[in-house]
């Protein structure tokens, strides 16, 4: 007897099922209409909804949860909520008891698995929270959050890194769930991009990398990463980690890394010993003051990764001074401070085991000029940023750098101009508080997000412009 593989399964039901079985071509994904819900979370609190999964049963392929991030280092999730945790939640009718994020995306991805050729859902978080001022994975960041949607949905999820290109038919999504980003406009524009000053680079014989910049205003932050087969770089883990500016950094084959820098304002200079884990995160140790001065640089100087050197100026004159080091366990025993004539060590670049990588700012379009940004030996211009997970919506009004690139548009029901000339474009297109049929456009939106999804005027206008189920 033959025996199917569960995605085999899955793909013979869903060919079985979808229109084009029955001799209709499958539409294309932009073209389409879906039933879509406003605040889906808040059920029969807010509007007449009742449950995600009623939701979904009834043809609903659009859903909205608000979350926030405030809770998330004590919950070690985010909270679901209108304008605060549990508000207007509506926990009845199958919904989860709890404002856990994960336990609301979870409903979706069981009904997702037991319905494998529904049409596409999106799934769109509108962040009532700003997460950039998340300073680590633990706090609720952003890589947080990518990590979240996909232990959730697994290979269900259709990454917006691996949308297809051209016009994907619905039938070629079916049985995938989209995560969109809403709200807080800071949050979506960093998920783009990031921007910071002068940037610093190390690369190990493993392909591993890690970034330190500071942020203009007396703030370090790290980027952690790997060099991939094709010579671009997946980056990981962000975080911050001290107050300093002009940072500096060092990383061996076993992870240990030693960074360097100048302690804003003043001319005093730090050092931290950290630990870069398999996952990207690194464990940093507490900043030790060695020297005085400015501009200061770091490498490891032999094989084992053990011994370093530093190489600073002065910061009275243009003289370059130089520390010995050593390290051992969690901190480096600095010997041999002297004057010398040797250069700084190369910050914004680092070579390994035949691989570069150069970091620098710069406008990537739009973007502002201390996008960071780099640059390997295979692969020019790449921003540094949060692996796009995540679709990121654009709304009426934001800044241009949140239009390029985006495929998924936004606008109160009542921007009927907005909505119709983006459906035009090709874009999909969402519109918001879709309570009456008198806020129907030509063409309609693609997502109608009403908080009435079962009265018979949405029924019939969905149904009349050939709602996708």
């Amino acid at each position: 007897m033959t025996r199917w593989s569960t995605p085999v399964v899955a793909a013979l039901v869903a060919a079985v099922l979808t229109p084009a079985t029955a001799g209709a071509a499958s539409p294309p994904f932009t073209g389409s209409v879906f039933r879509a819900t406003h605040n889906s979370y808040s059920g029969d609190v807010d509007g007449a909804k009742n449950s995600l999964a009623y939701q979904l049963d009834h043809g609903v392929r659009f859903l909205e949860l608000d979350v926030h991030d405030n809770g998330y280092a004590t919950a070690h999730d985010y909270a679901v909520g209108h304008d605060s945790p549990g508000n207007l939640v509506d926990h009845g009718g199958g919904n989860p008891a709890s404002n856990n994020l994960r336990d609301w995306l979870a409903v979706v991805n069981t009904w997702s698995a037991g319905h494998p050729a529904a049409a596409p859902i999106v799934v769109m978080l509108d962040l009532k929270d700003d997460l950039t001022d998340n300073p680590s994975f633990a706090a609720g960041n952003l890589p947080a959050l990518n990590q979240e949607l996909e232990s959730v949905f697994g290979g269900r999820l259709l990454r917006a890194k691996d949308y297809p290109a051209g016009q994907p038919a619905v039938d070629a999504l079916r049985g995938r769930v989209l995560p969109l980003l809403s709200g807080d406009g800071t949050t979506r524009a960093e998920y783009k991009r990031d921007v910071g000053y002068h940037p610093a680079v190390a690369l190990n014989g493993r392909g591993q990398i890690v970034e330190v910049h500071d942020s203009g205003a007396g703030a370090l932050w790290y980027w952690t990463g790997t060099y991939g087969d094709d010579g671009r770089v997946t980056w990981l883990r962000h975080g911050k980690y001290d107050s300093g500016q002009t940072p500096a950094v060092a990383l061996n084959d076993n992870g240990d890394l030693v960074e360097v820098h100048q302690s804003p304002g003043a001319t005093t200079l730090w050092y931290h010993v950290g630990k870069l884990g398999a996952d990207g995160e690194i464990t940093w140790q507490a900043s030790h003051q060695y020297d005085n001065g400015v501009l200061p640089t770091v490498a490891f100087t032999d094989p084992a990764g053990t011994r370093l050197r530093e190489i600073h100026r002065s910061q009275s004159s243009s003289q370059n001074w130089s520390w010995d080091g050593v390290l051992s366990g969690t901190t480096v025993a600095w010997t041999g401070n002297a004057k010398t004539s040797d250069a700084r060590f190369p910050q914004a670049t680092a070579t390994s085991g035949g691989r570069r990588v150069t970091v620098w700012t710069g406008a990537d379009g739009p973007t502002p000029a201390q996008t960071l940004r780099a640059d390997t030996d295979l692969v020019a211009g790449d921003r540094i940023r949060y692996r796009q997970v995540a679709f990121d919506e654009f709304q009426k009004g934001d800044s241009a750098e949140l239009q390029q690139g985006a495929l998924f548009y936004g606008a109160p029901a009542s921007e009927s101009a907005f909505i119709a000339s983006a459906r035009q474009s090709g874009k999909l297109v969402r519109g918001w508080d879709f309570d009456s049929a008198g806020q129907a456009t030509t063409p309609l939106a693609n997502y109608p997000a009403t908080n009435h999804p079962y009265d018979a005027w949405y029924q019939t206008l969905l149904t009349q412009n050939g709602a996708v189920e």
